[in-house]
């Protein structure tokens, strides 16, 4: 306990320290000088007096010692002067710590680089006040979560429950076209009702939210990052009015930084009240009312009294309720809630799957680069024998020995956190730069921020005391005689299994389940990319407009998009064009159930639809089986479609479906076309049913919201190429705003975002795992070597060849690892099963990768276990016997 007279002395020891020790000084000399005068006393002569004084008082230092060791602050300092002297020890030695620092870095830095994508997408809580009371809404349907809310169903909600102080809806994104200073921009908002930011409770950058008096005006509130980029951070910018789709919209606010929407991972840049959406801006205004358009996604904010049990006991009941006063409602029978922000529930399992999987991952190589920094400091203790032996015969405790080593191991651990922090910073931002194919935006970025931080503090602290305590504790623990004449206390005669030789097994069985993974991952990269797809994956360019932002009615929408591909089809270089509402391979799609017209038995619950132009299947390269395409686009005439072979099989057998007739809620179809299968949505899908429909006949119905794309087959540079058709869109209407150009290589490159994620991260983490065996192979093998070179002079000198002693180092490094695999292959035939779910075309089992990892692995170590061996068979007998 601090009591006033501890704080006193504490306060002494800090500021007045000096004068404490001339003080100590002094009372030691006194009392020595009166134990002298005592022994003078009692009739012995000064030098007898001096010398039984020396002998009965010890040492002055010594009672030094134990003084400030009594003292407030004695820990302090002593802390202080074991990082003193440790510091001095490491700048003597800073190969050994930069290898130490470095080793560990890769470890704590995997971790870091891994936790950073936990903080973004599992821990982070939205910008928002009080988050842990901001709840998002869902219905459900057979207790399975989740669906959107339509309006009434909302209202119903909003106005009778009472554990939720507040509600709030919105539309989770709804496209725009800004205009003004600039070219025309895409961007995508949310429509919200006016109390979103109070029920958010943001903290506005500049301005407010929306009033309760605007949910019907032409008011906006901008995103942070948008108002940064487009109006260069405009202090004044509330009150402006900014164009929209074409029209105006008063700006009252900008969003705080980092705020893209309750949603983390939607990227939202501007919100708008939803009184104010029209038609122009989001297809579901037309059923605003009904009952069975489900379309809004909705927040609520728990009151103070209540707690998350009430509020589902609560959700219960109103259910039920609701769902008695309106029985033909196509309304689900439940609501269920979770902390705003918080993963998608549909993708939750899979998303945290992959997550543990990385992280388990990133664990090993941590725990790989502890063994190696183990190993690295038993080393170090054997050559510190004799030097702690001599500090314990001058009276130094082996608590003091200890803590002194654990502060060495402390501060190259925090140097290698420190190290690892700077390669997360780099891994964070390349990882970043993955785009995934998706027709909405996506915020995936990913960075260290201060629990990154945190956590690679307490690794570094752990690595340092897990793996480096064994170690000190050995070398503060000599048997002193044997110390002082250097004798080395670590070795084990005739003992294999020593502490160094366990902890290499244990690497290089961690390294054979990283290179499994690696491998597996590799393997599937290879495998994506050589799966059929059924279109070109080469010479297409890719670019999308929206006209129906700018007003055009689905009329002129189809006519600009044909004058387009007329004008782009003629352009040098430009082989065909055409259009499309979706390219293949962009992650969804809408879909759809079909059935035989007249043969209601027969029909598919699932089909994915597409809208095209002329001369698709020529452009995209699908080959056409058999048919022809639409015979007529007219709006008012029958109906066409082309269907794929997956759609066929399925649903019409083995008979012809050219000429066949097929519905969709009331809709017939007349199949004009077959054509091959493409792959729809994902690579590692099965084949879908795809239906192609004319656009000229299906626009007016179901119009597209994420734009029209134009596909070009070119022949020239594609820079080239955009660029004159970006040219003749803007002739045609210089207002439009041109969006998602890329190439169908770049296309397909995103469509590969997860084998390609999956083996950069494996394979960078196994090659990290490999080289910190290999180097800590080699390091047990060449200290091996080194503690037995006299015993290599005597076996050369009495004749053995040097094929023989070669053979004796090489075959002990090599049953290392040999104990090693074994295990390690069992171990990673139980990891892969974790994996199932994202490996394309291969099997986790996946022989021909668990055949040749061990080969693989067994060169490696035979290549480190030989360089040593090398270096033993050439040194001379005579040195080698004067070797101590």
């Amino acid at each position: 306990m601090l009591t006033p007279g501890r704080l006193h002395s504490l306060w002494n020891w800090l500021f007045h320290r000096y004068a404490l020790e001339t003080e100590l000084d002094a009372e030691v000399k006194a009392f020595y000088e009166t134990v002298v005068q005592r022994n003078m006393d009692r009739g012995h002569s000064e030098p007898e007096a001096r010398r039984l004084a020396r002998l009965q008082f010890d040492s002055p230092e010594t009672a030094k010692e134990q003084v400030r060791d009594a003292r407030p602050g004695a820990s302090l300092s002593s802390i202080a002067r074991d990082v003193r002297y440790s510091w001095r020890r490491i700048s003597k030695a800073p190969v050994f710590a930069l290898v130490t620092v470095l080793t560990l870095a890769l470890g704590i830095g995997a971790n870091a680089t891994i936790f950073s994508i936990v903080s973004r997408f599992v821990l982070r809580a939205p910008p928002v006040g009080d988050p842990a009371t901001l709840m998002a809404l869902h219905t459900t349907h057979h207790a399975a979560c989740c669906s959107s809310f339509s309006w009434p169903l909302f209202s119903d909600l909003e106005g009778q429950a009472k554990t939720f102080s507040s509600m709030a809806a919105y539309e989770e994104l709804v496209p725009a076209s800004m205009s003004g200073a600039g070219d025309p921009l895409r961007v995508w908002g949310q429509a919200t009702t006016a109390n979103f930011f109070d029920v958010g409770q943001f903290r506005m950058q500049l301005g407010r939210g929306f009033r309760s008096d605007e949910e019907h005006l032409p008011v906006v509130v901008l995103g942070h990052a948008l108002w940064q980029q487009r109006f260069a951070a405009d202090p004044l910018i509330a009150g402006k009015s900014i164009l929209l789709s074409g029209k105006p919209f008063t700006v009252v606010g900008v969003a705080p930084a980092g705020f893209h929407g309750v949603d983390q991972i939607l990227d939202a840049q501007f919100w708008v009240p939803l009184g104010n959406l029209d038609s122009s801006l989001s297809s579901k205004t037309a059923n605003f009312q009904s009952r069975n358009n489900h379309w809004l996604a909705v927040i609520g904010r728990l009151n103070a009294r209540s707690q998350p049990a009430q509020a589902a006991a609560e959700l219960d009941v109103l259910a039920k309720r609701i769902s008695k006063a309106h029985p033909d409602a196509d309304w689900d029978d439940g609501f269920s809630f979770e902390r705003a922000g918080s993963l998608p529930p549909r993708d939750r399992s899979a998303i945290l799957l992959f997550v543990s999987a990385l992280s388990l991952v990133a664990l090993m190589v941590l725990g790989i680069a502890g063994a190696n920094v183990a190993n690295l400091f038993l080393a170090q203790a054997a050559a510190r024998q004799r030097e702690f032996a001599i500090r314990l015969a001058l009276g130094a405790t082996r608590r003091h020995l200890l803590h002194q080593m654990l502060t060495e191991n402390i501060i190259m651990a925090l140097g290698g956190g420190l190290v690892g922090l700077a390669f997360s910073i780099w891994a964070t931002g390349a990882l970043s730069t993955f785009h995934i194919p998706a027709p909405v935006p996506l915020d995936l970025t990913i960075s260290v921020d201060s629990r990154v931080v945190i956590v690679s503090l307490f690794l570094s602290f752990a690595t340092a005391i897990l793996f480096g305590l064994i170690p000190a504790w050995t070398i503060v623990r000599p048997i002193i005689a044997n110390g002082l004449k250097g004798e080395d206390q670590l070795a084990r005669p005739g003992r294999f299994l020593s502490l160094g030789n366990i902890l290499v097994i244990a690497q290089i069985t961690l390294s054979v389940v990283l290179l499994c993974s690696t491998g597996l991952f590799l393997r599937s990269l290879q495998t994506a990319s050589q799966i059929e797809i059924g279109f070109r994956s080469s010479g297409l360019l890719m670019m999308a407009v929206d006209p129906r932002l700018h007003g055009y009615s689905p009329e002129r929408t189809t006519q600009f998009l044909n004058q387009l591909r007329e004008r782009v089809a003629a352009l040098p270089g430009v082989r065909s064009a055409t259009y499309t509402d979706s390219i293949p391979l962009s992650g969804g799609n809408r879909s759809d159930g079909f059935q035989i017209v007249g043969q209601p038995a027969l029909s598919l619950p699932s089909v994915e639809l597409y809208m095209i132009g002329p001369a698709y299947f020529e452009t995209i390269g699908t080959a056409l089986i058999s048919g022809h395409f639409f015979p007529n686009e007219n709006p008012a005439g029958p109906k066409f479609a082309i269907i794929n072979q997956a759609f066929a099989e399925k649903l019409f057998k083995n008979q012809n479906p050219i000429g066949q007739l097929v519905s969709d809620n009331g809709l017939t179809f007349q199949i004009t076309g077959e054509v091959k299968n493409v792959k729809s949505r994902f690579l590692g899908e099965d084949y879908r049913p795809v239906l192609y429909r004319s656009l000229a006949q299906e626009i007016s119905r179901d119009p597209s919201f994420a734009g029209y794309r134009i596909v070009v087959q070119f022949s020239n540079e594609p820079a080239a190429v955009a660029q004159a058709v970006r040219a003749e869109i803007h002739s045609l209407d210089p207002t439009l705003s041109i969006f998602d150009s890329q190439t169908m290589q770049e296309h397909l490159r995103d469509a590969l975002f997860l084998p390609r994620l999956a083996g950069s991260v494996f394979g960078t983490f196994g090659a990290l795992g490999l080289l910190l065996a290999a180097v800590g192979l080699y390091g047990v093998m060449n200290s091996w070597v080194s503690r037995r070179t006299h015993e290599m002079g005597i076996r050369l000198a009495l004749g053995a060849h040097v094929a023989e002693v070669q053979w004796l180092i090489v075959r002990r490094g090599m049953l290392l690892t040999l104990l090693a695999i074994v295990p390690g292959l069992a171990l990673a035939w139980a990891v892969s099963k974790l994996f199932t779910s994202v490996l394309y075309g291969i099997q986790p089992d996946d022989l021909l990768t668990f055949s040749v990892v061990p080969v693989f692995l067994a060169s490696v170590a035979l290549f480190a276990c030989w360089i040593p061996a090398r270096r033993a068979s050439s040194v001379e007998p005579l040195d080698a016997l004067r070797h101590e």
